[in-house]
This record gives C-alpha cells, structure tokens and sequence, in this order.
C-alpha cells in the first residue's frame, strides 16, 4: 500500500507500535472502551452547519443533535473524551465521572498538552466538551420489516470549573459529568475493548481514530473475509464529502496509518470496497480479563 505519509510520521506510528506489541494493554495501563453506538457510526470530523449530523451503518442511523447556541461536536477531541468517559465508566461502574483535579492534569489524561490562544488546546477542549456533553442521540434500526428508534442525551449534568489561563491551577470543586442513565448503560454494555497507546498515536486524525475502533471491533466477530463497499464506508465514515472518490482517498490515506499501529489486523482495498478479513483484535482476552 502506497503511502503519502512523513519519513517523521511513519517512525512515530511504527514506534509506538512496537511498543504496544511489546506489553499488553492491561500491563501498560493503556487498556480502554469505547461505546459500541460511537463505532458503529461516528461523530463529524469536521465543523458542522446546523445543530444536526446523522451518519448510517447498513440499517444502523446515527442522528446527533445539539442546542443550536453551542452546536455539534467534532473532530478529534470529542473522541478522545468518549474513550475517556467510556473507559472510567467501565473502571467506576458510575455515572459520575471526575474530570481529573486540574484542567492539565485531564488534559494529560487525554494525551493533550495545553496550548493557550483562540485556536489551542485549552480552548477547545472546553469548547469540545460542552459541545459533546450538551448533545442528544437518536439512534435508530430499520431494516424494512421492523423500525426501532432510542433517543437519549450524553449527559445529564456537566460542571466544568477549569481555569482557562491557568490549567495547573485546581479548582475549589471538581470538574465533573454525569452520564444519562440510557448512555451509561449504552457505554458498559459490551464496550468495544481498546488499547488507549493507540488513541493517543492516532489523535490528530479523527477518521484514523475511527477506523481504528471500527476495525478492531469488526476484527472481535468476523468469521470470513467481508467486502464493504466504498459507498457504504462513505455514508459511516465521511457522507460529506462531494465524491465518492475523494472520500476513497482520504479513507485509504487515514487506513494506512491506522495498519502502522494496529499491525496485525487484515486488510485489502479492492476497486469496488475494502475487503476485511478475520484478524487478531488489537486487545486480546489476557488484557480483557
């Protein structure tokens, strides 16, 4: 597979490979989860119009809405909260999660450094998570014989007392978010079991961050080779793009770094789709246990 990738980037990616081959996830701390409804269909990866997104999975929909003063979540942090949020929730068993003891300190937890000004990491990280937090999900099954729709918020309460211009700084009351009770049950329902190193590795990429959970969810049951059409990989991982093939470009650009990272799992782009084929999952039954 060609690649367009940076001499500098491919080391970094190969790298940190090796080091997530070299230790299993529950070993290294780095064992995480992620909601099966966010790796089924995803958030936008980039600004959205309006204050609703939907994406589709064979008769699986998405819809997410958000008031329309705060607007949608995307990109990469959202994701990385969502495997935060879901990790903790798995760890406590709680819907109240604390957000770390100082806005840094989260940060870290997100493999973020802060960075300060209009477009740094502090600032949208809590523009970010306001809008994830505020956001309500549809999710909906049709498959032409029967309809399904389940509709619920993230959160029920968030409660942010970060300190913008100065993350190391405590607040008098911690930070925290309170899961609706449809969305925790969601997230410790049979979560999709990650390898937080390959988060991190993947962060400034939101389609590599997805596809990432996507494959080593698939890799979890898949019993033989399955070809997924590049149509369909449109509509669940980028339905705004104005051609099929510029989608296909970035799809397989975003694919290789994802194959640099998660080495063992098995795939192969063919004219009419991406053929998966039946892989080892990224976090095997010893670091589940």
């Amino acid at each position: 597979m060609a690649t367009n990738l940076t001499p500098q980037t491919i080391d970094s990616l190969i790298n940190q490979a090796l080091a997530i081959e070299d230790e299993h996830a529950q070993e290294a701390g780095a064992l995480g989860f992620m909601a099966r409804a966010m790796v089924q269909a995803t958030l936008p990866h980039r600004r959205v119009e309006g204050n609703e997104f939907e994406r589709k999975n064979g008769s699986f929909t998405l819809t997410l809405q958000a008031p329309s003063k705060i607007g949608l979540p995307y990109g990469s942090i959202p994701r990385l909260l969502l495997a935060w949020v879901t990790t903790e929730a798995v760890k406590t068993k709680s819907r109240e999660l604390e957000l770390g003891g100082s806005m840094s300190s989260f940060m870290a937890e997100l493999g973020l450094s802060p960075t300060g000004g209009a477009n740094g990491s502090i600032t949208r990280l809590k523009n970010q998570t306001r809008r994830l937090f505020s956001a309500t999900i549809t999710a909906s099954y049709e498959d032409g014989e029967q309809v399904a729709d389940m509709g619920y918020r993230l959160a029920d309460k968030s409660v942010l007392w970060w300190h913008s211009k100065d993350p190391e700084q405590a607040g008098l009351w911690k930070s925290t978010v309170t899961l609706s009770e449809h969305f925790f049950h969601e997230v410790i329902d049979r979560p999709v079991p990650i390898d937080m190193r390959a988060i991190r590795a993947l962060k400034q990429s939101p389609m590599a961050l997805d596809i990432y959970t996507w494959l080593t969810y698939r890799a979890s049951y898949l019993k033989q080779p399955t070809v997924i059409p590049w149509s369909s990989l449109a509509l669940q991982f980028g339905s705004n793009y104005a051609q099929l093939r510029q989608f296909k470009a970035a799809f397989l650009d975003e694919l290789k770094k994802v194959v640099l990272v998660y080495g063992c799992v098995q795939v192969e782009a063919i004219e009419r789709g991406l053929i998966v084929k039946p892989s080892l999952t990224h976090i095997g039954k010893k670091s589940r246990a």
